[in-house]
């Protein structure tokens, strides 16, 4: 049996990056069969729109890509309980207990992220990690 990975906003904006290592490690990681959420998919429309200025039809195309790469895991008001309580006991944002809270539920064993804590297990199942850490 494989591990379950689930994969950050941050690494999939690495795609779009000019930054060469990091943009090869965002695609190494993409060949693991990832898991995203719809949570990441708003934040990625979000900053490609607003930081990146891309056009409605390039964040469509992008996306359409991301979605050809990784399995995409439905929001659900368990997991948005579940992100509740884990945003009160790990004190994460609740955006970033959201996207933990669909991992887990998606059964994920790991969480590739750069901005979140690295190296924070969560409930006994899922850890988090920089995929850009040396």
């Amino acid at each position: 049996m494989s591990v379950r990975v689930f994969v950050d906003t941050n690494v999939l904006l690495y795609l779009l990056s000019k930054d060469e290592v990091k943009a090869d490690r965002a695609e190494e990681i993409l060949r693991l069969n990832c898991i995203i959420s719809v949570q990441v998919l708003n934040e990625l429309t979000n900053v490609a729109r607003r930081k990146l200025s891309m056009s409605w039809s390039e964040i469509g195309d992008f996306i359409d890509l991301v979605l050809g790469l990784c399995v995409l895991q439905p929001l659900s008001l368990e997991s948005h309980e579940r992100g509740r309580v884990i945003a009160e006991r790990y004190q994460l944002s609740v955006y970033d207990a959201m996207v933990v809270a669909s991992a887990l539920c998606a059964g994920c064993e790991t969480l590739y992220s750069e901005d979140m804590h690295a190296g924070l297990r969560i409930d006994g199942h899922l850890t988090i990690a920089n995929p850009f850490r040396r």
